[in-house]
């Protein structure tokens, strides 16, 4: 690639103009997530009951049996939540959380006490014992008892084991008795039906296997509702888990906000106050440890975040991101970065680089504030984060001289693009085989996709190494893999879009390279037979 051929105009005005619609798009969607969204608002702040588990500090899980969770802790929670709430659901007995109906009483809460059983027999054997003397301990303050949350979902007991434990809990304390799961699996097992006093049921938009999207959410839940009603016209039936996640990678058109969240609530407790249906809204307190389960999006099912502040109001308009100014800000200082490392002469075209790709990298920091579980992980995240910052610059230097006609300096070595290669092509494989609760890191990998499509795009086509053989494999497989993860989302999903032009904005020009050293090479071996 010879590095002083100047471009041809044809190629100059649209990198031009790809420079500065990727600038204008940075600072726009920064700006959009940082509007006032109008919301119907909430009958009223106060929420009948709510799903309570305390494990919101940092590495506390409920997993760790030598967990242990104060009194102290659980009366300041409870306390607090007594303003808003009429009643907490517990699930699992121990590890502190015995106390949760005696401190509940003194604040004039109710409690969905529940007992956790899973393929454990002994520790389920412990966990009944405790919660039949709970309940019967404090029969005013237990609402029910919910012996067994998501068993059958998760496959840790049979049917027949499960109505064991229910028939034995039912005969020894005086309060109703349920079990809870997803909706279906009532529809599967309708002999569970004769073993409670009320069937718990499960309805999470977000979660279904063919997600709901915020504006049908509510309507979903009437539905599914009424369907259970009309299968068990005898059983009184109970929502036990309806919410939102506030943050997460989007599931078809679901997609986790803090605004669709505040929305699906506000107008789930409006429905909800029309039809008098008994109903727990998960979750109190954002639980970080999910995310290790879940994904990013199990940790953030809060009312509250994991300090314990609200979210969001439930009158008024919801905003999204109120720091929305420090996008701006990460592409004014990526502006002045690139602009210092480019010289003087091209400040324009190394400024725009700069800008976009500021407000590209704090998009990315963003979602690592919520994705990042340990230091390994942000660890780990922060050096990719730099090597693509490095890559920006060096490609920024190479693509400003270009278009200011200057003599380009050396191109980055090969091996950095072989290596961004295969970091997409292996992320893209982990979307396609296993991406349920994988995040689309797009602000990472925008800055090394779109560096290097304007690179090919400038370069001098008259002389073109042939791509490495790994290269070329890896361009080969990078669009299928994109293309599998847009039909698992269905193409509602506009991450899953972006995920693609991203895949096709690394190898297209591999491909064209590969086209053209191949033409190059046939027409010098036929000029060679003449």
């Amino acid at each position: 690639m010879s590095p002083a051929a100047p471009p041809v105009f044809r190629r100059v005005w649209p990198a031009w103009l790809a420079l500065l619609l990727a600038t204008l798009a940075g600072a726009s969607w920064w700006w959009a997530i940082g509007r006032p969204v109008p919301l119907p608002d909430a009958p009223s702040a106060r929420i009948a009951c709510v799903s309570y588990a305390p494990f919101r500090q940092a590495g506390e899980t409920p997993l760790d049996a030598r967990a242990y969770i104060s009194p102290e802790r659980i009366d300041a929670d409870l306390r607090a939540l007594s303003q808003r709430f009429d009643c907490v659901r517990t699930y699992s007995q121990g590890q502190g959380l015995s106390a949760v109906p005696e401190i509940a009483g003194r604040y004039g809460m109710q409690v969905l006490l529940g007992i956790w059983l899973g393929g454990d027999a002994k520790s389920n054997e412990q966990q009944v014992a405790l919660g039949v003397a709970t309940a019967n301990r404090y029969p005013q303050v237990v609402r029910g008892l919910i012996v067994g949350n998501e068993v059958l979902l998760r496959g840790d007991l049979p049917p027949q084991a499960l109505i064991g434990y229910l028939r034995r809990v039912r005969a020894a304390v005086s309060v109703p008795v349920t079990y809870a799961d997803v909706w279906e699996f009532w529809l599967r097992h309708p002999e569970l039906a004769g073993s409670v006093d009320y069937l718990t049921i499960h309805i999470l938009p977000y979660w279904e296997d063919q997600p709901v999207p915020p504006e049908g959410a509510v309507q979903h839940v009437a539905a599914v509702y009424a369907k259970v009603q009309q299968a068990f016209p005898d059983r009184r039936v109970m929502i036990g888990e309806t919410g939102w996640p506030s943050a997460g990678r989007p599931r078809q058109a679901a997609s986790a906000s803090v605004v669709n969240e505040a929305r699906y609530l506000r107008e789930f407790l409006r429905y909800a106050a029309t039809v008098h249906m008994p109903y727990n809204v998960i979750e109190a307190f954002d639980q970080p440890w999910k995310r290790a389960q879940e994904g990013t999006a199990g940790g953030y099912w809060g009312i509250f975040d994991a300090q314990a502040r609200p979210k969001f109001a439930m009158q008024g308009p919801v905003t999204e991101e109120p720091r929305w100014w420090l996008g701006w800000l990460a592409g004014a200082a990526g502006g002045v970065l690139f602009a210092l490392a480019g010289g003087r002469r091209r400040r324009i075209a190394s400024t725009l680089a700069g800008m976009a790709s500021g407000c590209a990298l704090a998009w990315q920091g963003r979602q690592m504030l919520y994705a990042c579980r340990d230091g390994w992980e942000w660890a780990l995240s922060l050096a990719a984060c730099a090597l693509a910052l490095l890559t920006a610059l060096r490609l920024a230097r190479w693509i400003a001289a270009r278009l200011h006609g200057d003599p380009a300096p050396a191109a980055p070595p090969r091996w950095l693009r072989a290596g961004w290669l295969f970091a997409l092509a292996y992320y893209g494989l982990l979307l396609a085989v296993d991406g349920r609760y994988r995040d689309f890191p797009l602000g990472l990998f925008w800055l090394p996709c779109a560096g290097y499509a304007l690179l090919g795009w400038l370069g001098d086509r008259r002389t073109t190494r042939m791509p490495w053989l790994e290269e070329r494999f890896l361009a080969v497989w990078l669009a299928p893999l994109a293309l599998v993860v847009l039909w698992q989302e269905a193409g509602l999903t506009p991450a899953a879009w972006l995920w693609l032009g991203l895949n096709l904005l690394l190898a297209l020009p591999v491909l064209l390279e590969w086209r053209r050293a191949r033409g190059l090479s046939a027409q010098q071996a036929q000029a060679a037979g003449q």
